[in-house]
């Protein structure tokens, strides 16, 4: 007896994606998204009355500086323009010296914050993207909804990215997988950290506290809502330069916190570009740190902006000639 060849698959058939999310999160999980969300937020409201004649000192000061600057050029050079984007190519120490740097931001593992971003490219201020402060209309409540949306409220929602259909090379790297998955582990330790090193400094448990205060969950707090902020004011208020599909914007105010990612309407006018201050005086620390790590041969095929290209951007925003 012969089998039969099963009929090959229409055109329709091999075309259709993947599903856009894949499952929920379970309860507990939910838990900690809020308690990582809340917990810094609770505690950056308490800064002021902390800060006011006790509670920071210098050692607080300077380990709050430095878990920033990592933890944000984590997120910055490594998960946004190198992971998501493929601005540059990275050698492998460096690609999980990256991926270490941006989990510590406690924004999710590598996975995580990867699809979510792709996805919200694939549908910016559209049906589909996971923050837009656009989905709700246009008018006044429309936008303040939109707003808590884009800059809180997404979070604490169950659906999951679908992780084989935006990050397929992350799931199929054993290098970020083991990442991701240790990312409890890395909570820990961007947290204790802290502590740890404020406390043998200091040697004091007080000097410890007072560094886990600050330089964990305030520093933690503070990048949260700059990195929020990147998703929800520099999607409605700004300049608009660049030719783009949405209503990214360039807010210069949150440039120098952002370490350049608020210079957001050219990065959507032209997403792989590893710069994304491209005008005079415009910012962009993200940019400058690429640029070292390309001159130590640490990265290369660095996509920098040409001038044809942003010429070309700014030519197709501008009005056509009656």
């Amino acid at each position: 007896m012969t089998l039969e060849a099963a009929p090959p698959r229409t055109t329709s058939e091999k075309r259709t994606p993947a599903p856009i999310t894949d499952g929920q999160r379970p309860p507990g999980a939910m838990f900690l998204v809020a308690v990582f969300v809340i917990l810094p937020t609770l505690a950056l409201a308490a800064a002021v009355p902390l800060a006011w004649g006790w509670g920071l000192g210098w050692v607080d000061v300077a380990l709050f500086v430095v878990f920033y600057a990592i933890s944000g050029l984590g997120v910055t050079v490594g998960f946004h323009r190198y992971f998501t984007h493929g601005s540059f190519k990275a050698k492998r120490p460096l690609r999980i010296a990256l991926a270490i740097a941006g989990s510590i931001a406690l924004q999710g593992g590598v996975l995580d914050w990867v699809g979510d971003h792709r996805r919200h490219h694939a549908f910016s201020d559209k049906e589909g993207d996971p923050h837009s402060p656009w989905l709700y209309g246009t008018g006044p409540k429309a936008l303040v909804k939109g707003f808590w949306h884009s800059h809180m409220g997404w979070l604490f929602q169950r659906d999951l990215t679908n992780m084989k259909r935006f990050a397929p090379d992350l799931v199929a790297d054993k290098d970020m997988d083991r990442l991701q998955k240790a990312f409890p582990l890395i909570v820990v330790a961007s947290l204790l950290g802290p502590a740890l090193i404020g406390g043998l400094v200091t040697m004091s448990w007080w000097g410890a506290f007072t560094a886990f205060f600050w330089a964990g969950l305030v520093r933690v707090a503070v990048l949260h809502h700059v990195t929020w902020s990147i998703n929800s004011i520099c999607h409605i208020w700004g300049e608009r330069p660049f030719a783009s599909r949405d209503r990214s914007a360039n807010v210069w105010w949150l440039a120098v916190l952002s370490f350049g990612e608020s210079w957001h309407n050219l990065h959507h006018a032209d997403p792989t570009c590893a710069r994304h201050g491209v005008k005079k005086g415009q910012i962009d620390i993200s940019a400058v740190v690429i640029k070292g790590f390309e001159k130590l041969g640490w990265a290369t095929d660095v996509r920098w902006p040409t001038t044809r290209r942003l010429e070309k951007l700014a030519a197709k925003k501008q009005p056509a000639a009656a």
